[in-house]
Order: structure tokens, then C-alpha cells, then sequence
């Protein structure tokens, strides 16, 4: 019974990344959680890829409210650079 429920480092990160975006079964979960008890390397890693995520999804929400336009300046000196690409 207990084989079926070790898996390698490759499935472990694999199941980590799943986990990261709500994908992973409630198995994966318990199995990903047993491998944590023999292999602190994967450990590192999804605590790190957590990390990662929380960071990357603060940065993505405080740049929502930020507007990036070009000024109608930049606008005109990019359309003559792409008028002499054309040519």
C-alpha cells in the first residue's frame, strides 16, 4: 500500500507546481507530504517556489492600478521608426 504512495523528486516538484496553482488531487497532496518526511531538497524547493509566488502576486497587484501609456511624443517617434522600417 505504502509504495503506491512514494514518488520520485521529478513528481514531487511536478506536484508542487500543481499545488501552486490549485490543480493538485488531495492524493497528490499526501503523497508530495510523505516525500517531504525523506527528501528536505523538495521541501526547499516548494517552500521557496511559495515564496516565489507570493512575491510575484504582490508585485503583479500593485502594478495593476499602475496606467502605461506612451506620450504623444513617444507615440510619433515610434511611428516614424516603424514608417523607415517599412520603407
Amino acid at each position: 500500500m505504502f509504495k503506491s504512495l512514494k514518488i520520485t523528486c521529478d513528481q514531487a516538484t511536478t506536484i508542487c507546481d500543481k499545488n501552486q496553482y490549485g490543480e493538485a488531487t488531495l492524493l497528490e497532496k499526501l503523497k508530495l507530504n510523505i516525500h517531504f518526511i525523506r527528501c528536505k531538497i523538495c521541501f526547499k524547493y516548494t517552500k521557496q517556489n511559495m515564496t516565489l509566488t507570493k512575491i510575484y502576486k504582490g508585485h503583479a497587484n500593485s502594478c495593476k492600478d499602475l496606467k502605461h501609456c506612451l506620450s504623444d511624443e513617444d507615440k510619433v517617434a515610434l511611428k516614424q521608426e516603424l514608417d523607415k522600417i517599412k520603407a
